[in-house]
């Protein structure tokens, strides 16, 4: 979990103490870590992205000279995809039919992925109507006695972390019959059963209904935070099952991160982080050298630069997961209060929806992993990545996706109200960056990802007038409750 992502810095040598404990916010200065030269041989041609003003509004440009290709019809690529055909270095006009855009087809400019941590979806919209959710009258895992434990409506919005390692994960998953939540997560494992509803998250609630939702997108595997955000910016992690760093020798030359194909296509992007920036953690030296590190920037710059129109193509926005930020943290990571991070979502999202570059943008908004939180569907088969076995598993292999996450896509061109049910899992986010800019699959994974492109409808801009969403009020009684129990 990412509440690690503070702790575990401190073993990755390049970083100073001062970070590990997340007392500043800023990049540490350059002659700290690597040298600009010894960068450019992990991250080639890296430079500094110049500000992209709003612009004509259809002014787009192509990314870079891919030269000639044919498309395929979507039946063959399904075809493909479903048997894990593609692999790395795939291209999209290789997987993906020619009954969808890719390419400068796509006519989004700006694009702004958002990830939190740790829910499951029925554990946030379990209860939505129109959705698969819970089972009617609720669902049950044994508890220690062999008691039926049923699902329940949790009142309190701060809670005791559940577990969400490798051998968590596969402990509830059980061979496909999701019942050791419980029985993983005790004493007291009845926490890991609760749900909210629209009472309790009435913003998320109603975003999601107003734009394309999805419920069947899934983590990317049964296992903590930072190798599901490798798979979410790498398309694998690389054999790792747990938080640790990834080995330098793990990491191929090129093309190991969605940031070096943008790089080389000449697309802008950045990361905003509100405490620690992710990639500082489990990317060692390429994470924390220079040419990155110009790229990366504090969250409170972000609104002051929206709002001058100096946006990235591509920017990533990390939330606040210093443990030191305790129920104010932003990321809703338990004990976190989920409705802080609801409110710092909204921001965002209404700040974009307000901003000159609303109507050729697009937000991406999910979540990590499921946390140790109780869901219904078991996570199906997946494609391997193609690279090395798991760390915990040296004979088996990431062939499966975790448990099912909350999805939104939120954009003028997002379909209104719709409920994607294909099957997705964070590296269909990278292969949709991937389609647009016409890049190269990193991994097995990706090659064979849907990226998403059935939750838009790029013949209209259905919300090129933002909708008025609702609040996201931060209920002061529940945050008294928040601090008394846990503190500040």
């Amino acid at each position: 979990m990412n509440r690690d992502l503070v702790s575990a810095l401190a073993t990755v040598s390049l970083v100073s103490s001062s970070l590990a404990a997340g007392c500043t916010s800023d990049p540490p200065p350059a002659d700290a870590f690597v040298s600009d030269e010894d960068a450019g041989s992990v991250f080639p041609d890296a430079g500094i992205p110049q500000p992209v003003d709003a612009g004509p509004p259809d002014a787009f440009r192509r990314s870079y000279d891919v030269g000639s290709f044919a498309r395929i019809p979507e039946s063959e690529a399904a075809a493909g995809r479903a048997s894990c055909a593609f692999g790395r270095g795939a291209y999209p006009w290789e997987t993906i039919g020619e009954e969808h855009p890719i390419g400068a087809d796509i006519p989004i400019r700006h694009w702004f992925v958002l990830m939190q941590e740790n829910r499951s979806f029925d554990h946030y919209f379990g209860t939505m109507p129109g959705v698969e959710g819970l089972p009617e009258g609720g669902a049950t895992n044994p508890g220690g006695d062999g008691s039926p434990v049923s699902t329940f409506h949790q009142t309190d919005y701060c809670t005791e972390d559940t577990h969400h390692s490798w051998g968590a994960g596969h402990q509830q998953w059980n061979e496909g019959a999701n019942d050791g939540f419980v029985r993983n997560n005790d004493p007291n494992g009845r926490r890991a059963m609760g749900w909210y509803d629209g009472s309790d998250l009435p913003f998320y609630w109603d975003l999601y209904r107003t734009f394309a939702m999805s419920d069947h997108h899934h983590c990317s595997l049964l296992g903590p935070t930072w190798v599901n955000r490798e798979y979410f910016l790498s398309g694998t992690s690389f054999g790792m099952t747990e938080n640790d760093p990834i080995p330098a020798a793990r990491l191929p030359g090129d093309d190991f991160i969605v940031f070096n194909g943008l790089e080389r296509a000449g697309v802008t992007w950045r990361i905003y982080h509100d405490s620690l920036p992710f990639v500082w953690g489990p990317y060692g030296a390429w994470g924390t050298s220079a040419p990155v590190r110009r790229n990366i920037r504090d969250f409170s710059r972000f609104f002051s630069e929206l709002e001058s129109g100096d946006v990235a193509d591509v920017t990533y926005i990390d939330p606040t997961w210093d443990f030191s930020a305790g129920v104010e943290a932003t990321d809703e990571h338990p004990h976190a209060n989920i409705q802080q991070g609801q409110a710092w979502v909204r921001e965002i999202v209404t700040r974009i929806m307000a901003s000159p570059i609303w109507r050729d943008s697009a937000i991406i908004l999910t979540y990590d992993e499921w946390g140790g939180f109780y869901d219904h569907v078991a996570p199906p088969e997946a494609c391997s990545p193609g690279d090395f076995p798991p760390d915990a598993d040296p004979s088996g292999d990431f062939d499966r996706l975790g448990f099912r996450v909350p999805l939104v896509v939120v954009s003028p061109w997002s379909r209104p109200g719709y409920v994607s049910d294909r099957v997705t899992d964070l590296s269909s986010i990278t292969r949709l960056l991937e389609t647009r800019y016409l890049l190269p699959a990193m991994s097995g994974r990706d090659a064979n990802a849907w990226p998403l492109l059935d939750m838009f409808d790029f013949t209209t801009r259905s919300f090129e007038t933002p909708p008025d969403l609702e609040e996201a009020v931060v209920d002061s009684a529940r945050m008294d409750a928040c601090l008394a129990t846990w503190g500040s």
